[in-house]
């Protein structure tokens, strides 16, 4: 296991002065993909907007070693590509276009006048997206799903060492589902640090190598698919039982029963 590069030590978050996160603690290495999970009101995305330094914290957080709220906005930018919940446009540009707004931290501030770099990181975004075909059409133009799938490949498309995805599976088919979990996947792979918040717990299981288990703001468990996702937290966390099997060496769970 590599060093790790994402570094949270006792991260936490009040909003509107009430303790939203509270005590976070973990590390992230380099070529992982943790899945954040837990129950409606936990604090995932409020943890997720924290790691990005969008929102103020306490406690220690750093990457690559360097401490997060000491980063100017355009290397925070360039370090950290965030994918909100939403992520709605609202302006009929072309998905070439949306997608070629993730160069902006780069320098980019012209989608039709792009470097040879630049152009290149849009085009291999879209490539992984499957948007080749939709790339002059007016992205308000779009369904849902296909919106969904603009929004990742303009995250992707900073290129960033540190992914941070909030539900990008939400709106989209089971086909898109596996695909855009796959393509985060081999993000990881290819060198990044990639945590995804989720409800599906059945994806979490198969994709992640870690899951982190938000409960109350704090962070209950913190290990692989088949310790965290187990029996006692899905009683005790999630109130549910879950049918459970493998296949490929991959851990299968399927949400059963409230307990």
């Amino acid at each position: 296991m590599s060093a790790p590069y994402l570094v949270a030590d006792g991260l936490s978050v009040a909003v509107d002065r009430r303790e939203v996160v509270a005590d976070v603690s973990f590390s992230a290495s380099r070529g992982s993909l943790i899945a954040l999970v837990g129950p409606n009101g936990a604090g995932k995305t409020t943890l997720l907007r924290a790691l990005a330094g969008l929102l103020p914290s306490r406690g220690g957080l750093t990457v690559g070693g360097a401490s997060v709220a000491a980063l100017g906005a355009r290397e925070k930018a360039r370090t950290f590509a965030y994918l909100p919940q939403g992520h709605l446009v609202h302006w009929p540009l072309p998905v070439r276009d949306v997608v070629a707004l993730g160069r902006y931290p780069h320098g980019a501030v012209d989608p039709a006048r792009l470097s040879r770099a630049d152009a290149e990181a849009v085009e291999r975004a879209m490539r992984v997206a499957d948007l080749e075909p939709l790339a002059e059409r007016p992205v308000t133009a779009l369904s849902g799903g296909e919106k969904s799938r603009v929004a990742l490949a303009r995250m992707l498309a900073v290129e960033a060492p540190v992914v941070l995805a909030d539900e990008p599976v939400a709106s989209l088919d089971p086909y898109y589902q596996i695909e855009v979990l796959g393509l985060l996947q081999r993000a990881a792979r290819a060198g990044a640090v990639v945590i995804v918040v989720t409800h599906d717990l059945g994806l979490a299981a198969r994709f992640a190598d870690r899951v982190l288990v938000l409960a109350a703001g704090r962070l209950v468990m913190d290990g692989p698919p088949e310790e965290a996702l187990g029996p006692g937290p899905l009683a005790d966390v999630f109130r549910i039982t879950a049918f459970r099997g493998g296949t490929a060496d991959q851990p299968v769970i399927v949400p059963w029963s409230a307990v």
